[in-house]
């Protein structure tokens, strides 16, 4: 009796949240599944009742959809590569106790807390700016035709300036499991004369395992819905070289009023977000234990 009322009392307990919860995520959600179904214009809100899976097949069909899905593919795969390298190698360089190591750690991870619109500001005008850039200024150092980044390689400018964003996220998360690894495990280690590069790969990257896995979860979670940085610096194009998959939505609900198709592409980018966030952790995860 005693636990069944225990149970009782715990499930009214959860039943705030339980509530608070389909609120906030499945009545949107079911809205917008109800509105990927329908024919709806923003800009003359004529609405056709029901025209099925109709906008689904106008959004995978679309030429622009393997388009973007390429380049937000490419998007998030080099960000992960250059953040994860990139973060290992400021964590194992800022585990060491060196002069400055606090003002150094401060550093690192500041530009974690940089808007991404004013970061893409600062990249475009004072950065990458084909004249008055500081890329520029040090290409006519050495007498070389300054490259016009946002016009000749616009997908490679946004990697920079995203991977840019999220390197201090993922030093900042591998450095803590540095300082979390076993010292007596490290000083077993030098004592048996273990080398270098052996003890990376055989005790200390395995133990770096999930922690990296942490990183590729959250970063590809957050780098699949990228818009400020090509909003502000490209506009998606030239064309649409540095379109992705969130802003062809955007395109497809505010530029073009497809209210319908901009549903039905947020819902399959919800699936491939899932997808391809399952597949990463997955694999590496499992490598790296191994």
């Amino acid at each position: 009796m005693a636990t069944q009322e225990t149970r009782l009392a715990a499930r009214l307990l959860a039943a705030p949240s339980i509530g608070l919860l389909f609120v906030w995520m499945v009545v949107p959600l079911a809205i917008t599944i109800y509105f990927s179904l329908l024919n709806y214009n923003l800009q003359t809100s004529v609405t056709t009742p029901f025209v099925g899976l109709s906008n689904y097949y106008y959004f995978l069909t679309d030429p622009a959809f393997l388009t973007s899905i390429m380049n937000t593919l490419l998007l998030v795969g080099a960000v992960l590569v250059i953040t994860i390298l990139g973060g290992l190698g400021m964590a194992l360089l800022l585990d060491q106790p060196i002069w400055g190591q606090g003002f150094a750690r401060i550093m690192v991870i500041s530009p974690f807390f940089v808007m991404a619109t004013v970061s893409a500001l600062i990249w475009k005008n004072l950065m990458m700016h084909p004249v008055f850039g500081i890329f520029a200024w040090i290409a006519s150092l050495f007498g070389a035709k300054p490259i016009d980044w946002f016009g000749d390689y616009p997908l490679t400018a946004i990697i920079i300036i995203v991977a840019w964003q999220w390197l201090p996220f993922a030093a900042l998360i591998l450095l803590t499991a540095l300082q979390s690894f076993d010292q007596e495990q490290k000083d077993a280690a030098q004592m048996d004369g273990a080398p270098p590069i052996p003890f990376f790969f055989h005790i200390l990257l395995p133990h770096l395992a999930r922690p990296i896995t942490v990183v590729i979860l959250i970063e590809t979670i957050f780098l699949l819905s990228i818009f400020a940085e090509i909003y502000v610096t490209t506009g998606g194009g030239p064309g649409l070289a540095s379109t992705n998959l969130t802003f062809l939505i955007y395109q497809t609900a505010l530029l073009q009023f497809d209210a319908g198709g901009a549903a039905a592409g947020g819902l399959i980018a919800v699936v491939l977000a899932n997808i391809v966030a399952i597949f990463l952790t997955r694999l590496v995860g499992k490598n790296l234990e191994g």
